[in-house]
């Protein structure tokens, strides 16, 4: 077998070296396969760009943004192409798929390639949307970073998002064991070292030809030299710090300008203040030119809601009027020094709320972000889809939409402020509702519903703010997640026998019934708080899920031995899949026991619970790290259902 590059790029390098190194462990004793540069090549494999081969792309609105994977092979080759080279590197992989191949964790152990000869295929696909991504949030360690970028478009996805200036807070999670300093001592890890870091994710990013999307938060106080990895748990009071410039470019609340609670990254700026407007301005315009490798510069204001600055001339225009004030200046700077750069910006809690009086004007570089934070995820819409009415915007005193219905009535309200340019979606469904979901699969059907209900809204993709590690108890979520942006006519059911075959073979509907069964006694809803009998004493309130809870132990069982009976398997994924299941068992059984202290109303027997449950799964993390994420799971369930008090439910945000 030949491989022949038809088209000269280094991502097409790259896409067919992975080809080659597939095809070799498809057909081990299938000897060597070359790879060449031949624009005239008749034979082997060709890979290239369509237009290259001479190859319809009208369909593709923007050739560098909308992916089409084109594929017609026989037994010897043909050809794999696609409208950009990420494409060319996606229609590999789906080269592969089709040939049986998966991917279904990152790393080498979440990978099936089944040992056969290779089949024809003709094939050809534009996915359902144009951005299909993935941003870090979570513990990070770097390996896990890598094992992302390298696993995602494997997957079909094309975008990856690296958040902040410096991710520090991220790393520090990780190498500083939170959730589990009773099994690790702190690492130091440092601001350099992590920098260090995010260029190489960078590197890898480029190598594969993704979209890079880059920092979100942090421009507010960055711009104004306040450093914004500096965070709260420092201990260092960092208004101490701040010159009489910078404390005059902080937001004003509550009479005093000063870093919302101590951290630079949740602080906007006082943006009424034109020499204020124009450092903000020269600031992400600088950043622009010097990163020209970021192709979406994410211009986020500071996270957090009710934060804006209170002075006499901030409240004579709305936040998100504002913030297209600034939208529109940094347009003109990078205009005028000839910077391609696009960019971000977010419909994010208070900016929610449309603009009253002004709009971006150059909408083409520009692509709205509608960030749904405190939305439900039990449900995706109501029967009647949107009829919601949105609400005045008042300043600092607002209550957050409590539906997706209500977020995409907030979206209308942007569009008919004349806003027309391009849509995506920042979601949460990986942040912590995952860990509600004791078997991955409500969530996966979730994900289904809400990738429809987005596109007919008229939202373009969806870039996750999530772990990297979430493939506990199985990557269904995951895989379900990206399988439905790349194909939106796919049903949770299909995806979720495509998934179980591939990671526990011919008894995988055991194994989807286990996990069913387990959260029939472990209710998603449940675990999100919205099943309490009574709210005055618990958002978990609930005798009678109290005796369901209580028969988690004999299903736990009887999953025990199902496990047992493929606890190795000749494909390492499938033993893999089985031991992850093992330690889910565990987790289960305790978690369900503190749960159940939780639906009695003991709160402090819960609390103990919890606590063992997390020092438990703190011994096992070096086991099980590349797949749960020790700190957020622990973080949100510590705070949301084990440490939450009597009489308060599950928070939202």
């Amino acid at each position: 077998m030949i491989i022949n590059k038809i088209t000269s790029s280094s991502v097409i390098d790259y896409a067919a070296e992975e080809l080659k190194k597939y095809l070799r462990m498809m057909m081990p004793e299938g000897g060597d396969i070359s790879i060449s540069y031949d624009t005239k090549a008749k034979d082997g494999f060709r890979l290239g760009l369509m237009q290259d081969f001479g190859l319809d792309v009208s369909d593709a609105e923007n050739t560098e943004l909308d992916d089409i994977l084109y594929i017609d092979c026989d037994e010897k080759g043909g050809i794999i192409a696609g409208d950009n080279p990420r494409s060319v590197l996606l229609t590999v992989y789906e080269y592969l798929r089709q040939n049986g191949c998966r991917w279904l964790m990152p790393g080498v152990d979440g990978e099936f390639i089944p040992m056969q000869n290779i089949k024809p295929v003709k094939y050809r696909h534009k996915p359902s949307m144009r951005y299909r991504g993935f941003c870090n949030e979570g513990a990070e360690f770097q390996q896990c970073m890598l094992d992302a970028i390298e696993f995602i478009p494997k997957l079909g996805m094309n975008v990856f998002m690296l958040e902040f200036k410096v991710p520090r807070v991220y790393y520090d999670w990780y190498y500083n064991h939170a959730q589990n300093t009773e099994n690790y001592p702190k690492e130091s890890v440092s601001v350099r070292q992590i920098l260090q870091w995010k260029r190489q994710c960078e590197a890898e990013i480029a190598k594969r030809g993704l979209q890079f999307h880059d920092i979100g938060h942090g421009f507010t106080m960055d711009a104004f030299g306040i450093d914004s990895s500096w965070r709260a748990y420092d201990g260092i009071d960092y208004n101490e710090r701040l010159t009489d410039e910078q404390r005059d470019a902080v937001a004003m609340i509550n009479g005093e300008r000063k870093l919302y609670n101590n951290t630079p990254n949740w602080t906007n700026f006082c943006m009424s203040k034109e020499w204020a407007q124009d450092k903000f301005t020269e600031y992400v315009a600088d950043y622009a030119e010097n990163h020209k490798g970021s192709d979406y510069l994410h211009v986020w204001l500071a996270d957090g809601t009710n934060n804006h600055c209170e002075c006499e001339e901030c409240q004579r225009k709305t936040p998100s009027d504002w913030y297209m004030l600034l939208m529109n200046k940094v347009d003109r700077e990078l205009t005028r020094r000839n910077l391609k750069t696009r960019i971000v910006f977010i419909a994010y809690v208070d900016t929610s709320w449309a603009p009253k009086e002004l709009m971006i004007e150059n909408q083409d570089r520009f692509t709205l972000m509608l960030a749904p934070i405190t939305r439900s995820y039990t449900e995706t819409l109501p029967a009647w889809g949107v009829k919601a009415v949105t609400k005045p915007y008042v300043r600092n005193k607002n209550k957050m939409p409590k539906d997706l219905e209500e977020y995409l009535a907030y979206f209308a309200d942007w569009k008919k402020s004349g806003w027309k340019g391009a849509n995506i979606c920042y979601e949460y469904h990986f942040w912590r509702h995952q860990y509600y979901d004791i078997s991955g699969i409500e969530i996966s059907k979730l994900i289904v519903d809400d990738v429809r209900t987005y596109l007919e809204y008229g939202i373009n993709g969806i870039i996750e703010d999530g772990s990297q590690r979430s493939f506990f108890p199985t990557g269904l979520a995951f895989y379900t997640y990206a399988r439905s942006m790349y194909d939106a006519t796919l049903t949770a059911d299909e995806i979720a026998e495509d998934y179980f075959a591939t990671a526990f073979g011919e008894d995988w509907k055991l194994f989807y019934d286990y996990l069913k069964e387990l959260e029939s006694r472990m209710k998603y809803r449940f675990c999100q708080g919205t099943m309490s009998a009574n709210r005055e004493v618990s958002a978990f309130y609930n005798p009678e899920e109290a005796k369901i809870l209580a028969t988690v132990p004999e299903v736990v069982s009887r999953g025990r031995e199902l496990i047992k009976s493929h606890y190795n398997s000749d494909y390492r994924v499938r033993t893999v899949s089985a031991r992850l299941l093992e330690h889910h068992a565990d987790f289960a059984e305790i978690h369900a026991a503190a749960l159940r202290e939780k639906a009695l109303g003991n709160d402090e027997g819960a609390k103990e619970l919890g606590l063992k449950l997390r020092i438990e799964f703190g011994k096992r993390e070096p086991l099980i790290r590349t797949y749960f994420d020790q700190y957020e799971c622990f973080m949100y369930l510590n705070h949301t259902i084990y440490n939450s008090k009597t009489n308060t439910a599950a928070i939202t945000v």
